[in-house]
């Protein structure tokens, strides 16, 4: 897995291309914690559940369908409140691409049994054809070790530096494109 601070970035990131001033910090709060509850999963380990039982670890809480459930659960408890300043679609889609970009990450590591995408329709562990990132220790006290560095070294390279260079491209499409009306045609 990579690491839940490294998850969160990227869903940050993923949030660029929605951000709009008047959206509250909360939807940020938001994908951000969807990006990383697929993680609830290791809890499995203290009550006998395997790595790659249906609720083991990367099994369904890493599953496309899981991303969609709490998605749409998340977006419903949001918009209870009030208006957010984005809409229905648009707050489910945010939601989505943050909580798949968990295992998506975690299919880019070196170690793990993959990620079940498409459970509990199809139970197969799956792996992206290229895996840069180092795995991440599940445990918190190996994570704060040499081996958590490590990981840290890997995914700054692989998640850090593209999710800025992602805000940094939509930030300049969006001002190219709100500077767009001050042009004036020759001729």
């Amino acid at each position: 897995m990579a690491s839940a601070f490294s998850h969160a970035v990227a869903a940050l990131s993923i949030g660029t291309c929605f951000y709009r001033p008047q959206i509250p910090k909360r939807v940020w709060v938001a994908g951000a914690l969807c990006s990383v509850l697929p993680d609830i999963d290791v809890i499995g380990f203290r009550f006998g559940i395997h790595y790659g039982d249906f609720w083991g670890h990367r099994g369904f809480t890493h599953s496309l369908l899981f991303a969609a459930i709490l998605s749409g659960t998340t977006a419903i408890i949001l918009f209870r409140r009030d208006a957010l300043g984005i809409g229905r679609l648009a707050l489910f889609g945010y939601l989505f691409l943050a909580t798949a970009s968990h295992g998506f990450l975690d299919a880019m590591t070196n170690g793990g049994l993959g990620v079940a995408f498409f459970s509990p329709f199809d139970k197969t562990r799956y792996f992206l054809p290229w895996r840069p990132i180092r795995v991440s220790p599940i445990s918190i006290h190996r994570f704060f070790s040499g081996r958590g560095y490590a990981v840290l070294q890997t995914e700054l390279v692989w998640i850090w530096v593209p999710a800025i260079l992602l805000a940094l491209l939509v930030w300049l499409l969006r001002t190219r494109n709100e500077g767009g009306g001050d042009a004036k045609s020759i001729g």
